[in-house]
């Protein structure tokens, strides 16, 4: 990867990837567990937007959830950094870009991804915790990091 973007750019990538990939995992397990539900179901359900029956999959289906997850992740950081570094305003003004960002990727992923695969909206609850971990543990990490 470090050839084809650079290397600079490959390791802000990954490190992109692996604080904010963390973070909101890290949210998701404590909402989860806030809520009375099951890690290991969360994580299927994850894994069961590309591939259906991970949700009957057990174990081998939640560490497919994470993989899913940080593959997720890693998109959206390398979205990021690779456009940062084509438009410097973006790495100039992260906190303003890291909030839009974290509200591309909630709009992306609440309006668009999840209501296509599996039929559903958001609930309120659901917004307000979204919003949160898009803005503040996904767009500003990955923008504060591209502009390294």
């Amino acid at each position: 990867m470090g050839d084809v973007i650079g290397t600079s750019a490959a390791k802000r990538i990954a490190a992109a990837t692996a604080i904010a990939g963390t973070l909101d995992i890290l949210a998701a397990i404590g909402l989860t567990l806030f809520y009375g539900g099951k890690v290991d179901r969360m994580l299927r359900y994850v894994a069961s937007g590309p591939f259906p029956g991970a949700k009957d999959w057990g174990a081998g289906g939640a560490v497919l959830g994470l993989v899913v997850h940080f593959a997720l992740m890693a998109i959206m950081a390398a979205a990021f950094v690779l456009t940062a570094d084509r438009i410097a305003a973006l790495k100039a003004r992260p906190l303003l870009w890291g909030i839009v960002y974290g509200l591309v990727t909630w709009t992306a992923m609440n309006l668009v991804v999840v209501p296509l695969r599996f039929g559903t909206m958001p609930s309120a609850t659901g917004i307000a915790t979204q919003l949160f971990c898009h803005i503040v543990l996904v767009g500003l990490p990955i923008a504060y990091i591209a502009r390294r």
